[in-house]
């Protein structure tokens, strides 16, 4: 039998550390959950302005962060998620601030029906309670999942990457800043505060009762992580495996505009596609023209055969078509008609965002109707796939999973509900 080894001091200071930052939540929690819409909505349009009124430090943290990366050596696509600019600070004030203006999730009646004998039932939405956000290098998460969950009525805890603290220290502070402002717990928004990677370990045990859901946005492995140690309910999605199919019945200009944008706006998001497919019937004629112009974008194209013999490209190898590449680097298959697509996105996809573009309405319809994925799309680019273009303000992630939230994670997704029955005086024979 082995023993366990006893706890190091510093691994017993990091987990009371943690509890507490769960109790502080967990008494947060009451008051945020009671506060009226209004005092919610302006703690957030005050994180707004803290945001702005704190642009410099924020930069200033972020270079710092940029620095140690490139010391680093990340990725390219990671430290285009971890930097910040004067326009992307704005970019998440505005964020912050068409959170403030979603409706209020908090006691909306979903539903209200009457039985036989009299009794009437509603059900209304309400607060998760406290939500454990695990999150990679994107310092702009903090502020999105911050307000997402204040704007539902939760408290939260957020734990960053470690190549982003400084930067998400300061907003952090920004967003608890407009908590006090507006009168409401300053602890409804926690960052866990040390680097140490014990600490999300913590985080996934749900610090004893403490944390009633954990939302995971990263990586692959962050995510696997966390579906498979977390010991309370997880909302995630896996990698955007996104594809774009070019039906035979597509527009061919509208083709060539929606795969560009689709995978070179921004390649590091997890809704830029990673795989196109083309129709045989028009590939030959169209697939040149849309391979030049994505190698015009500065696109590496891999092929499967039939691709590489009408365009010269890298042959690409099976884990091309289960590789989110985040990269300008971009999978193409040819394909037999509309069922093959299907197939083909079945077999290899991830569930998160696939869109086909034809102007042939039957085929739309179909491919709308059967793709299983949280985000299926008709003649627009998979960059749409974002919480903030879906009207909610912003989002958490693209939960791909099939139990309580699917799609864009938003404020009304952080809500559950509970039932109202209303009697007079009914008694059960």
């Amino acid at each position: 039998m082995t023993l366990p080894l006893p706890l190091s001091a510093h691994q017993i200071a990091l987990g009371a550390q943690m509890l507490a930052i769960g109790e502080a939540a967990r008494a947060a929690c009451a008051g945020i959950a009671r506060s009226p819409a209004s005092s919610r909505t302006a703690a957030l349009q005050a994180m707004a302005r803290h945001i702005r009124t704190h642009a410099g430090r924020i930069l200033t943290a972020n270079a710092a962060d940029m620095e140690a990366a490139r010391a680093k050596s990340l990725t390219g696509s990671m430290l285009d998620r971890l930097e910040l600019s004067p326009q992307r600070i704005e970019a998440m004030a505005r964020g912050v601030e068409e959170i403030a203006a979603v409706a209020d999730p908090v006691g909306s009646v979903l539903a209200t029906w009457i039985r036989p004998n009299g009794l009437e039932i509603s059900r209304v939405s309400g607060p998760i309670g406290v939500i454990g956000i695990i999150y990679e290098s994107r310092p702009n998460v903090t502020a999105d999942a911050g307000a997402l969950c204040v704007r539902a009525g939760n408290a939260v805890i957020l734990r960053g990457g470690s190549e982003s603290l400084n930067s998400s220290r300061v907003i952090a502070e920004c967003l608890r800043a407009g908590l006090h402002e507006a009168g409401l717990p300053e602890d409804a928004v926690q960052l866990v505060q040390t680097p140490d990677r014990a600490a999300v370990g913590y985080l996934l045990s749900g610090l004893e009762g403490r944390v009633d859901v954990l939302v995971p946005r990263g990586g692959k492995s962050l995510v696997a992580r966390v579906q498979a140690e977390a010991r309370v309910p997880v909302i995630g999605h896996l990698e955007g495996l996104c594809h774009t199919y070019i039906h035979q019945g597509a527009d061919p200009d509208r083709a060539e505009a929606i795969i560009v944008n689709a995978k070179m706006r921004r390649t590091g998001v997890c809704g830029s596609t990673e795989t196109m497919l083309i129709d045989a019937a028009i590939a030959p004629a169209l697939l040149p023209r849309l391979a030049q112009a994505l190698e015009r974008a500065g696109c590496e194209l891999r092929g499967d055969a039939r691709a590489c013999a009408l365009h010269p490209m890298i042959p690409a190898t099976p884990s091309d078509w289960t590789t989110e590449y985040l990269a300008p680097i971009l999978a193409v298959a040819v394909v037999d008609d509309l069922d093959a697509a299907m197939s083909h996105i079945a077999r290899y996809g991830s569930q998160h965002t696939d869109s086909i573009v034809t102007e042939d309405a039957l085929a739309a319809r179909r491919f709308l109707a059967e793709v299983d994925s949280a985000v299926v799309m008709h003649n627009t680019s998979t960059q749409f796939s974002d919480g903030a273009e879906f009207g909610m303000g912003a989002e958490i992630g693209i939960a791909t999973g099939r139990l309580h939230a699917r799609g864009p994670v938003g404020a009304e997704q952080l809500t559950i509900f509970k039932y109202v029955v209303r009697g007079q005086g009914q008694i059960r024979p």
